[in-house]
């Protein structure tokens, strides 16, 4: 098992840890990276500029074509064009479709997406694919690291056993290491290479010195090994579980803004100085790839019951009808109807600055005015195509050229703000527009629109 000639692996190497940090990053252990999608591509960036020796694999053969180019098919990253390009061209990152990755590499790093089914349920077929492919070129000594969120006992459960049966191998004679990713759109590389300490967590002792070695040279945060793979499995579905129930308490409270005519956006803020409270933000819904999803990973097959994670999701999962069930109240208490009204949808990514719709609450916004009987519009400066939405799509530059009853904010991006609010046409005899500003995003003081901001209740 051991290979200290030349030092080509890693687990299972009795060469000083000195010799190992040299032979990685001098390139001597050969790195493949499985899934170049948003965050794959900028981890197997990170690995090369500091080994400078990593395949990059992926199923889709224009991915693969565009990274060997040196190009950068993933936006909205700063630095990553630069440092891909700069990378292929020292033949540091190279890109391949097929399996030839598992042959030549001895530390194998999987990051490709793991969804739930329409049940709810974990889909592990890609991460159980891309295993069975590690394992046909599974030589002894090498490290398979684990980085895409899976449910808990996936590593000893899953990951193992499958590596076993299709290598030959023993677990001992190759290792296994849940190293979660903990970044977000926008920042990859800032918190690949250390805005975050990396969690570690081996299927035995000696896959977890190996991983460490291995990310300690990448994270300049260094590195946290925790107790096994199980237990880094749990840290990662806890940070997404905890923001998840988190956002739901500020939802409920924003629900009481009215009952309790009071505003609660300020009573949080006010709560939050006290150094044991920390609520978040409330808003239309929680979107994203990550937050909606990982409470499942956790209730998927257990034997006890998750009351509070489901609880939660059913509390964020309801404010997109709490936005469109506010709308239809303002439009009543001004003695008109939401049935007819034309109404524009603001944002329609997850979140600012990142031009993704996973899971966003725009999507179900959209659809509940339309089933409300609204005629909807919507816009958003990051996308290009707009075929998921059932709405008009209108340029933010043109917004104020279409006659309107209503507007939802739903995600605050940095274009709105030159929205000239005065500028907008009237439908009917209305003085003004009806507004849900979802995010607490906007200051429509002197104006003559009726503004109902989620968690602050109406402007008067």
């Amino acid at each position: 098992m051991s290979r200290t000639a030349g030092v080509t692996a890693l687990y299972g190497n009795n060469a000083t840890a000195e010799r190992q940090r040299e032979a990685f990053r001098g390139g001597e252990v050969p790195v493949a990276v499985y899934g170049l999608g948003k965050m794959g591509l900028p981890l197997a960036a990170a690995y090369a500029e500091v080994c400078g020796n990593v395949t990059g694999a992926d199923a889709d053969s224009k991915v693969v074509a565009s990274v060997d180019a040196g190009e950068c098919h993933v936006g909205g990253e700063p630095g990553l064009d630069d440092l891909v390009a700069d990378l292929v061209a020292r033949d540091a990152l190279s890109a391949t479709d097929n399996r030839s990755a598992a042959a030549t590499a001895s530390v194998h790093v999987v990051i490709v997406p793991t969804r739930i089914d329409a049940g709810n349920a974990p889909d592990l077929s890609i991460l159980e694919s891309v295993i069975d492919d590690v394992a046909r070129g599974l030589d002894p000594g090498d490290l398979v690291v684990v980085e895409c969120t899976v449910p808990p006992k996936t590593c000893r459960e899953v990951v193992v056993p499958r590596l076993e049966r299709e290598s030959g191998l023993a677990l001992g004679e190759f290792g296994v290491a849940f190293c979660p990713e903990r970044t977000s759109s926008g920042r990859a590389l800032e918190d690949i290479r250390g805005a975050y300490p990396k969690i570690v967590g081996g299927i035995d002792d000696e896959s977890a010195r190996a991983a460490t070695l291995c990310y300690e040279a990448i994270n300049a945060k260094g590195v946290i090994e925790v107790s096994d793979a199980t237990t880094a499995e749990a840290v990662k579905l806890f940070e997404g579980v905890y923001r998840d129930v988190n956002i739901a308490l500020a939802n409920e409270l924003a629900r009481f803004t009215d009952d309790l005519a009071v505003d609660v956006r300020e009573a949080i803020d006010t709560a939050n100085t006290q150094p044991f409270c920390d609520i978040h933000d409330p808003g239309p819904g929680v979107g994203g790839h990550c937050i909606p999803y990982y409470p499942y990973f956790l209730l998927d097959g257990r034997d006890r019951d998750g009351p509070l994670l489901e609880t939660a999701r059913a509390v964020n999962d309801g404010m997109p009808d709490f936005v469109v069930e506010k709308l239809r109240e303002e439009f009543g208490a001004e003695g008109s109807a939401l049935d007819g009204a034309r109404v524009l949808v603001l944002g329609l990514t997850y979140r600012p600055g990142v031009a993704e719709t996973a899971a966003t609450p725009a999507g179900p916004i959209v659809d509940g005015l339309s089933s409300a009987g609204a005629e909807v519009l919507c816009t958003d400066p990051l996308l290009d195509e707009y075929d998921e939405f059932d709405a008009t799509p209108v340029a933010v530059a043109d917004v104020t050229d279409r006659p309107l009853d209503g507007v939802v904010l739903v995600t605050p991006h940095e274009a709105f703000e030159t929205i000239d609010w005065s500028a907008f046409e009237r439908r009917g005899d209305r003085d003004g527009l009806v507004v849900i500003d979802g995010r607490d995003s906007l200051d429509l003081s002197g104006t003559p629109h009726r503004t109902y901001t989620i968690g602050r209740g109406r402007d008067v």
